[in-house]
């Protein structure tokens, strides 16, 4: 049964763990980029963030009141592979860099484990939802990609550029 439910687990997991690492290592992040004020990257991971969740959650439960959960195995693991073995390490990371002094360790990782995420997104839209999604779904589907995304850039722009 929790099993239905792990991937909706999933989904906000970046956004308290973010919210967490933000509170948990604020002052140290503030005095390492010299912050005197909020960035225009942060707004970003935000904004980003919070379209991605409501699409991951709208597309959630489309998945189980519309379809009702009328999914094979083989996507759920997909998805979940997609979400745990992918955003979850690139999560640590981001976390890592974002309060390494040396930031460069961390570029091949981070680098690494975007492809494999990347690749396994692809394959659960190529293989799962290019011939069954309608418009609805798909919408869904680019909010939460989309939005991740975005967000994600955000994060390695303020990390490596700012």
């Amino acid at each position: 049964m929790y099993r239905k439910y792990l991937s909706l687990v999933f989904l906000f997991f970046p956004a308290c763990m973010f919210l967490f690492f933000l509170l948990g290592f604020h002052k140290e992040i503030t005095a390492m980029y010299r912050l005197t004020s909020v960035p225009v990257a942060l707004y970003f991971i935000i904004i980003f963030g919070i379209i991605a969740t409501i699409g991951g959650v709208l597309d959630w439960s489309y998945h189980r009141n519309v379809l009702k959960l009328k999914i094979s195995k083989k996507e759920r693991k997909s998805e979940l592979l997609a979400l745990a073995c992918g955003g979850a390490p690139m999560f640590v990371l981001m976390c890592c860099a974002t309060l390494s002094q040396v930031k460069s360790l961390y570029l091949i990782p981070i680098t690494l484990v975007l492809v494999y995420t990347v690749v396994m997104i692809c394959y659960d839209e190529f293989v799962y939802h290019l011939k069954r999604c309608k418009l609805k779904e798909t919408i869904y589907h680019r909010m939460l990609v989309l939005g991740n995304g975005i967000a994600w850039f955000s994060w390695f722009y303020f990390i490596y550029v700012s």
